[in-house]
């Protein structure tokens, strides 16, 4: 009898996401795919290619999973440092004049990223022997590029007021590929910046959130602010996600709703009823309907940037109390009554609305109540009038507008949050300087 332990099979390649289909896409029939553009005018295209040369010269699994760690490390940094104009774009010098970017374009990290994940989906070799290696590894690339697995406060004075931020990947990509997010291009201006305010310094956190429920079920927001929550010398002073919403608007949602339904996400899925409950992170024991904001949105309304207003939304979706799920009971209203059951809150039933309610319901679970939460809606952008151009000056201009306000409106409630501490400090000092006179 042969008792030798076969080999393993190596594991087969599997289907592309519709994300990942849609590598490519062009605006016209005689163009070139719109994510080759992007990383092509980015200097991007040159990590996609060195990841792949890389994966097939691997030859461990443990070097694949130290090159995969290293590699979705590597994108969010650079993303980042190009964004803020700290390295040449890429670092190609052939990427130059009119083929480059903006530098405040998101999409050269999303289209990166989709096609370093499409690079893993299709891997074939003996050193994964199934799925579920694939898995992680297309896991670990996915929180390390969105600047999630990482440091939490590198180089920070104990003492500065930390603040944590994220935003979105593109989405409408069926009505058009070439869509952009700025709320992730705000993420990407935000991430390590260092802020001098008259109450101190403050130091921001960011991340790239994707647009995918399956993503928000397996607890990407919380595995994106868990950490800086938790008690302890690493918690944040103050969290708030963003997004994009229509035109000309930027608002200040007060109800996050226990509801989620809104449009398919990145891969055509659209899921209707309550928000699940990530497995691996504390959760109150009843998920509430409703969370509102504790954002010092009074000072981020008064700080006066512009160009669009900012406001206070109100206006929810719910069941009146013991209606539930009658059709006919639904109703709108400014605020929520008692009782009622979810179903829309200021922000909608997306996952805008969705990333507000997990982070702050991870706030209330961790006992973070000194913690202000919220989130903040922006402005949606203006493409070229040609649906074939990619960019022009004007696009990127008002991109920009948009990013520049979005970076302003943090700032104020940044600003509004180290007054409160150095306040508090100050309170502090004064109350035991007179209990030691007692």
């Amino acid at each position: 009898m042969d008792t030798t332990t076969p080999h393993p099979a190596p594991a087969s390649p599997v289907a592309p996401t519709v994300e990942e289909r849609r590598l490519v896409t062009a605006l016209a029939a005689d163009h070139t795919a719109v994510s080759e553009q992007v990383l092509v005018a980015s200097g991007f295209d040159v990590l996609v290619v060195e990841f792949g040369q890389r994966l097939a010269a691997a030859g461990s699994l443990a070097e694949v999973t130290t090159l995969v760690r290293r590699t979705g490390r590597q994108l969010w940094t650079t993303a980042v440092a190009r964004a803020q104009g700290r390295t040449d774009p890429g670092g190609t010098p052939s990427v130059t004049g009119a083929d480059r970017l903006d530098l405040y374009d998101d999409r050269p990290l999303y289209w990166a990223r989709t096609a370093m994940s499409a690079t893993l989906r299709r891997l074939s070799c003996d050193l994964l022997t199934t799925q579920h290696q694939r898995f992680a590894l297309l896991h670990l690339l996915d929180r390390t590029s969105r600047g999630i697995d990482r440091a939490l406060w590198p180089d920070t004075d104990p003492a500065a007021t930390r603040v944590m931020v994220s935003g979105f990947d593109t989405f409408g990509l069926d009505t058009s590929v070439r869509h952009s997010n700025p709320s992730g291009a705000a993420a990407l201006q935000l991430d390590g910046r260092s802020l001098d305010t008259p109450y101190g310094r403050v130091v921001v956190r960011a991340v790239v959130l994707p647009v995918n429920y399956t993503d928000f079920d397996q607890g990407v927001v919380e595995d994106a602010y868990g950490p800086v929550l938790r008690p302890g010398a690493d918690r944040t002073h103050l969290i708030t996600t963003i997004s994009m919403t229509s035109r000309g608007r930027m608002d200040v949602e007060k109800w996050a709703a226990n509801a989620r339904g809104g449009s398919p996400d990145n891969n055509r899925n659209q899921h209707f009823g309550s928000v699940s409950r990530a497995s691996h992170w504390p959760q109150p024991f009843d998920s509430p309907d409703w969370i509102e904001t504790t954002l010092p949105y009074a000072a981020m309304i008064d700080a006066g940037t512009g160009p669009w207003p900012v406001v206070l939304k109100q206006g929810i979706r719910e069941w009146p109390a013991g209606t539930f799920p009658d059709p006919g009971a639904l109703r709108a209203g400014p605020d929520p009554t008692p009782g009622s059951t979810a179903a829309a809150g200021t922000g909608g039933d997306y996952l805008s609305n969705e990333s507000m309610y997990r982070s702050n319901r991870l706030r209330q679970a961790l006992h973070a109540w000194d913690v202000p939460g919220g989130h903040l809606h922006i402005s949606a952008l203006e493409y070229p009038s040609d649906p074939t151009v990619l960019t022009d000056a004007a696009f990127e201009a008002d991109r920009r507008a948009v990013v520049d306000q979005t970076v302003a409106l943090i700032g104020a409630a940044a600003t509004e949050v180290a007054r409160t501490r150095a306040a508090t400090s100050v309170r502090v000092g004064q109350d035991s300087a007179a209990s030691r006179r007692a």
